[in-house]
């Protein structure tokens, strides 16, 4: 196995257990608290959006071209929608849009609102987008479950009929420095059978009992390695743990995108824009940065 006990977090691995039709990928994720804490998100709403990050991590990492997995969820709940955005770089990002009022007032039971309380009617996507030029793909199904885990497993059953498992946490813990967000998370999905492989039923189930085993603490917590927890878990069979690929917090957003964004508005539109000081303010939704514009700057570019 690969040796990951000096790098705990912020990365996404795949792993295979030995001799079985059975592969997977595991995803730590401290960086969410930098992410969750750009916004000022309710407990609900911020667990929503470390379960987006960590699982858009999950099945990013299986891009095999440079290129961006997109994982978004919308409905008619308090939250309109949650996205998450991962690319091939490992660069990953995330946003939610919600009602503040309505989240409180979902809230006010005993358990904790998921994704189908807070979500509402809606539509789970998967957006696959190999970059400038090139046609994306995407995948729907129906919001189905308290957890976006269970909305992922949903989606590949429906839409790549590969039987998949999916285990999503997010919270808080505390070290030295106060306490932080952290995410995690870990999938495992059935090899299909061929004459060489045989059937493989039996070690899907076996490999699915196994993983039902796992608990949302053991994801999170940050004294256990990627290669302690999967130990663990399938100690029995064996398991081999793949070089990892690091994960960091990065928003795309540049002022040349703002501001090309800026001059594609008709001119009238763009004196709308300007606010009492003469300035124009955009703020990237992902990152909370502000962008101050000069008005006229923008007349001379276009000119």
């Amino acid at each position: 196995m690969t040796d990951l006990s000096h790098h705990p977090d912020d990365l996404v691995a795949v792993f295979q257990i030995e001799n079985q039709p059975v592969r997977g990928r595991i995803v730590r994720a401290g960086l969410v608290d930098e992410i969750l804490k750009r916004h000022d998100y309710p407990e609900p709403v911020a667990n929503l959006l470390g379960e987006a990050c960590a699982l858009a991590a999950l099945v990013g990492a299986s891009l095999k071209f440079e290129g961006r997995l997109i994982v978004q969820a919308q409905g008619k709940g308090p939250v309109a929608y949650v996205v998450a955005d991962y690319d091939s770089s490992g660069a990953l990002r995330g946003y939610c849009r919600f009602d503040p009022e309505r989240v409180a007032q979902a809230s006010a039971g005993f358990a904790r609102p998921g994704a189908s309380t807070l979500l509402g009617e809606g539509v789970f996507v998967m957006t696959v987008d190999p970059g400038p030029g090139k046609e994306r793909y995407q995948g729907i199904t129906p919001i189905e479950g308290e957890t976006l885990a269970l909305c992922a497993e949903q989606y590949f059953a429906q839409s790549e009929q590969v039987p998949t498992r999916v285990r999503l946490a997010v919270g808080e813990v505390a070290d030295a420095s106060g306490r932080r967000w952290r995410a995690g998370g870990a999938m495992i999905q059935n090899i299909a059978e061929d004459d060489a492989r045989g059937p493989t039923r039996d070690a899907w189930e076996r490999a699915e009992a196994l993983f039902a085993t796992l608990g949302e603490d053991e994801l999170i917590d940050p004294t256990i390695t990627p290669e302690t927890l999967l130990y663990r878990l399938f100690h029995e069979d064996g398991v081999r743990l793949f070089a990892p690929r690091p994960l960091q917090a990065f928003c795309r957003c540049t002022e040349d995108g703002v501001r090309g964004m800026l001059r594609s508005f008709p001119a009238e539109e763009r004196r709308d824009m300007v606010e009492a000081d003469g300035r124009i303010r955009v703020t990237c939704e992902y990152c909370s940065r502000v962008y101050d514009v000069s008005p006229d700057s923008l007349e001379s570019e276009g000119a």
